[in-house]
């Protein structure tokens, strides 16, 4: 019987059908296992889907999955720095308005205190500044309406507080040591906001720029301000 000598497509087919196998185990065991952090996000991403597809689907209520899961991102997040944050869509172009460096309102800095709206500072050229609010002052009604002790959001506040320039709001004030609330009417302006507020010389080589917020216009004010420190001799 004669023999026939393989020819080199046979030689190669069976090799590179083994390569192949071969590769294809190696991928399926690399996602199947991963290793270390890779794994770690991916369990996690895993279990969290499971819990949202259980609650969806066997959950006795009807629920809001949408609002579960930015509650849940809220809530992650504030085991982080006090930095990160979350910002919805519907609050985007209100964040946006704040980094833009102006927004028409009455010109304060506020912080919400046991459910009460604190003035932290009036805003320098502001309305507020002008009528005399300061820092410390609790607002306790806008137009009419109580606005503490109610579970005020920030959001709510932008909403009552923020308008068109030339439009009026009465808020009523309660100050330490005042005998009763304080009623203003503040006309909404535009409010710069400027990221520095202070640019001086030290000594006679050394200058000094306080920068207290990161807004569209900071680059621009802090080259401004140090041309003029350079301008006065700084080193």
């Amino acid at each position: 019987m004669s023999q026939q000598k393989n020819t080199t497509s046979q030689i190669r087919l069976p090799l590179l059908l083994a390569l192949s196998i071969a590769g294809g185990i190696w991928i399926g065991a690399t996602f199947a296992e991963p290793k270390g952090s890779q794994n770690d996000l991916r369990a996690a991403l895993y279990k969290l889907q499971e819990i949202m597809t259980y609650i969806n689907r066997d959950y006795v209520d009807s629920v809001d999955t949408n609002e579960l899961v930015e509650f849940g991102i809220t809530k992650m997040l504030e085991k982080l720095d006090p930095h990160s944050s979350y910002i919805p869509a519907k609050d985007a172009s209100l964040v946006q308005s704040q980094l833009e460096g102006e927004f028409d309102g009455i010109g304060v800095e506020f912080g919400i205190i046991r459910d009460t709206i604190y003035v932290v500072a009036p805003l320098t050229g502001g309305p507020s500044e002008a009528l005399g609010i300061q820092s410390g002052d609790q607002i306790i009604s806008v137009d009419g309406k109580t606005v503490a002790g109610i579970g005020i959001t920030n959001r709510d506040v932008f909403d009552y507080l923020r308008g068109p320039s030339g439009s009026k709001v009465a808020v009523e004030i309660k100050r330490k040591n005042a005998p009763s609330l304080i009623k203003y009417s503040i006309t909404r302006a535009k409010i710069p906001q400027y990221s520095i507020n202070a640019t001086y010389m030290v000594d006679k080589e050394v200058g000094y720029i306080k920068v207290t917020r990161f807004a569209a216009t900071t680059y621009d004010e802090f080259r401004k301000s140090v041309a003029d420190l350079q301008a006065k001799g700084m080193k």
